[in-house]
């Protein structure tokens, strides 16, 4: 089922209001690394501008990272939801124009 125009605003408006209340956000994800010797620490892994980064997370720490690291897989799916919202907008608009 095709959306109209003022649903897609408003999808779009509430979308916005979403991104701007994730907090704090970085990508990346929390893992249990064993060491050979015994015990075991927290270490965030990702990719930033092609690189790839690991950052030693202290265990007192891990709930804070991991919540970051679910805030910005939010923001990705959000902000996926919001273009599919305008490439639709966009088509809409371009129909009218060429209907008009």
């Amino acid at each position: 089922m095709k959306k109209s125009e003022s649903t897609l605003r408003r999808e779009i408006e509430a979308l916005k209001r979403k991104l701007a209340g994730l907090g704090d956000m970085r990508p990346g994800s929390v893992t249990i690394q064993t060491r050979k010797w015994g015990g075991e620490y927290c270490q965030l892994s990702y990719t930033h501008r092609g690189k790839g980064h690991t950052e030693y997370i202290p265990k007192k720490s891990r709930a804070v990272v991991e919540r970051q690291t679910a805030n910005y897989r939010r923001f990705r799916e959000l902000i996926q939801k919001w273009i599919d919202a305008e490439i639709e907008l966009c088509r809409i608009k371009l129909r009218e124009t060429d209907e008009g």
